[in-house]
């Protein structure tokens, strides 16, 4: 459940360098994963269709500037540079209202 705003997200689109899996499934299970036990984390949220877009929500720059830095997160982000993509964006937002609708 997210807080109430604000609160930051983390959006990276991407797309990826082949077909071929690589690791890259289990990798980016085992990225969420990690990042759902770190302090300040919120919620994840991710689809790909070609393009691939992952948000993650985080409580504080300061949380978000410490994942950035966790070394197995580091190690994935250079594997990724190596193996799975062929471009990315990041893009770090503060959300500031958010509001759904929900089929009855």
């Amino acid at each position: 459940m997210k807080p109430k705003p604000p609160y930051y997200a983390v959006i990276f689109t991407s797309t990826r360098t082949a077909e071929d899996d690589q690791g890259y499934a289990n990798m980016a299970q085992a990225m969420e994963d990690l990042a759902r036990t770190q302090p300040g984390f919120i919620d994840f949220e991710s689809a790909r269709d070609g393009l691939g877009i992952s948000v993650s929500y985080w409580d504080s720059l300061e949380a978000i500037a410490q994942w950035k830095q966790k070394t197995e997160h580091v190690l994935a982000q250079q594997q990724g540079k190596e193996l799975w993509y062929s471009w990315y964006k990041i893009r770090v937002c503060q959300v500031e209202r958010e509001y759904e609708f929900r089929s009855p």
